[in-house]
């Protein structure tokens, strides 16, 4: 079993396309600096200058006429509709600062997460992509026939090639999300704010990251598993594009209730170790009326780690009972 994962670990790096996409997610990665840096630089002279006169024109309309906006306020605040807030927040108009005409400084601990979040779909949907590239392209060539000549034991073949993939990927994304995390740190702190980055928020981010990695090596085994079940590397990325717009997208949408058993919102709660989403809820007043709001709920990481971890044990379990029975000519 270690002498296949082996040979399957060099086939894996030997391939071209596989190159390339570690290529393209280093690129991309690099882009999402850029980014970074792009949106920390500090507002030129110019534009200082021109949030200073918009920052005067409004101050001085909040000294002419606060006080009759603050009175028409309250004088319609009995015929606005529920739900509302009290009238002293509704009504209550403070006097402008200019940091509300500046540019927010870049924090590090606001902005890291965000990163690594965007970063885990980048790295998961390019392992999925390189793992079925890997195992589709030995059934379009027929390959994989005569692989089975050389080492009949089909189960242990079936686990080198997964073992091998995501063995695989957990270097590109141990190399990825270091990058995107040194990085960024260097560019914040030249450019915004490193506060409060304790070691607590480091371990934090680390764990994060490690999380990542490992929702990384199983998408690279799963994108092999679908492969092998479609035979066709193209039919594997066609059925999770569907389903990314058709169950995630449409149906999703449709009925907010599926949420918590949606791919993505648990994929979010493993990595984030736990993340909230949205519902409707409509209620009907005492008038008749029909007030819709929206609802904050929670889902946890334990919800997420048994839904993806169940998941992927199905998935793989019965990609391991089609290929030791199916015919493979």
């Amino acid at each position: 079993m270690i002498r296949l994962t082996g040979v399957e670990l060099r086939r894996l790096v030997a391939r071209r396309l596989v190159m390339l996409g570690v290529v393209a997610v280093l690129g991309v990665t690099v882009l999402m600096l850029v980014a970074t840096w792009w949106n920390s630089r500090p507002l030129s002279a110019a534009e200082q200058q021109q949030n200073k006169v918009q920052f005067e024109m409004a101050h001085a309309d909040w000294v002419k006429n606060h006080e009759k906006y603050d009175q028409e306020c309250r004088d319609s605040y009995a015929s606005t509709p529920d739900p509302k807030p009290s009238v002293e927040e509704m009504c209550t108009y403070l006097e402008p600062t200019i940091d509300q005409w500046g540019k927010p400084q870049t924090v590090f601990t606001e902005t890291m997460p965000g990163l690594l979040q965007g970063s885990s779909y980048l790295l998961a949907f390019a392992a999925f992509l390189i793992g079925a590239s890997f195992v589709g392209a030995e059934f379009s060539s027929g390959s994989i026939g005569n692989w089975l000549t050389f080492e009949p034991r089909r189960l242990r073949v079936y686990a080198s090639k997964l073992t091998g993939v995501a063995i695989g990927m957990i270097p590109v994304g141990v190399v990825t999300l270091a990058l995107l995390l040194a990085g960024t740190y260097l560019i914040v702190a030249q450019m915004g704010s490193t506060a409060g980055t304790t070691g607590k928020v480091w371990g934090n981010l680390i764990e994060t990251s490690g999380r990542a990695v490992v929702v990384a090596a199983v998408a690279g085994a799963l994108g092999g598993v679908l492969a092998l079940l479609l035979r066709h590397t193209a039919a594997a990325i066609g059925v999770i594009m569907g389903y990314a717009v058709l169950v995630e997208g449409v149906f999703g949408s449709v009925l907010q209730s599926v949420q918590p058993w949606l791919v993505r919102l648990n994929f979010d709660a493993w990595v984030l170790h736990g993340t909230t989403y949205y519902v409707q809820k409509c209620t009907t007043a005492k008038d008749g009326s029909y007030n819709c709001e929206m609802v904050e709920k929670s889902l946890s990481f334990e919800h997420g780690a048994w839904y993806l971890g169940i998941g992927a044990v199905v998935l793989v379990a019965f990609g391991a009972l089609v290929f030791n029975r199916r015919d493979i000519t």
